[in-house]
């Protein structure tokens, strides 16, 4: 299975701050944004990912990301000429996709609670079996989001994108898996009244066919769609707290490598002795030494 990271985009939200950096490179607490939407992936057990990104940001997550042996993945660009919705992403990755199954995720996007890889695992067994998955998230302002519609037993009813009458309370979240074929069935999507390929649409064509599957983030669960300079400063704060009441760093991409068997403590403690003289660094030197005694 395939997984894209979609961070193009101009940032105008964040102006001026984002006029010389990618949002998707600005500090959530103790690390890059765009750490957040990577972690999820490899949660996911994806190791083959394409960041897509503005042709004047590329360089700078290249410089960050790398190829991704670091954290025992690959990562391959791919320029976003201008940003023309979210759909356009799997035009754009058709060739990176070729016959497989694939996961996209915003690069603003930051999920936390216990149960999510589970959550994970339940969508990519999905898409592997043809069906297409949405997360969903309860707000308070449906009206700002797509929305999912549910029947009693959390069956997808209908999708809209930011209706003046929300049928549901359910946020789409900026999470999405796709059976093989996505990028063909993307071709199929109009530009909206606004001119973008609009995710939603996409997302009502796999409905029509009796595909369309919803994962509910519950009770327990935090979503920010780091958009805005007070959701950023939501973000980092819950980052600060949790990391600091529990002793462990959300959204390592080091640790969940060597996790799942993708970095050795080597490589591990190669990583840690870069970033020793922080707080991210430290957490990593613990593990490979409690790893090391045992």
């Amino acid at each position: 299975m395939k997984g894209i990271i979609l961070a193009g985009g101009s940032g105008t939200r964040l102006y001026p701050i984002t006029m010389a950096i990618s949002k998707q490179l600005m500090p959530i607490y103790d690390k890059p944004m765009i750490y957040y939407p990577l972690s999820v992936l490899m949660q996911a057990g994806i190791r083959d990912i394409l960041v897509i990104t503005t042709k004047e940001d590329q360089r700078d997550f290249i410089k960050l990301l790398k190829d991704g042996s670091q954290f025992g993945i690959n990562i391959s660009y791919v320029v976003q000429p201008s940003p023309d919705g979210l759909a356009q992403a799997f035009l754009l990755g058709e060739e990176f996709i070729g016959d497989d199954a694939c996961a996209m995720v915003l690069g603003d996007n930051i999920y936390f609670g216990n149960g999510f890889e589970e959550l994970l695992e339940d969508a990519k067994e999905n898409a592997l079996k043809g069906y297409a998955s949405i997360f969903g998230y309860q707000v308070r302002d449906p009206k700002r989001f797509g929305i999912m519609e549910l029947d009693k037993n959390n069956n997808v009813l209908s999708v809209e994108e930011k209706p003046e009458k929300p049928k549901s309370d359910y946020a789409i979240t900026g999470l999405y898996f796709y059976p093989k074929g996505v990028s063909k069935m993307a071709k199929k999507v109009k530009p909206s009244a606004r001119g973008e390929l609009e995710i939603t649409t996409l997302n009502d064509l796999y409905l029509k066919e009796s595909k369309l599957k919803a994962e509910l983030l519950g009770e327990g669960f935090t979503w920010f769609d780091t958009g805005t300079f007070d959701s950023m400063m939501e973000a980092n704060n819950m980052i600060k707290l949790v990391e600091s009441n529990n002793g462990k760093i959300i959204a390592c991409p080091e640790m969940i490598a060597y996790e799942k068997g993708w970095m050795n403590i080597e490589e591990l403690d190669k990583a840690a002795n870069l970033m020793k003289k922080n707080s991210y660094g430290a957490y990593l030197v613990d593990v490979v030494t409690r790893e090391s005694e045992n």
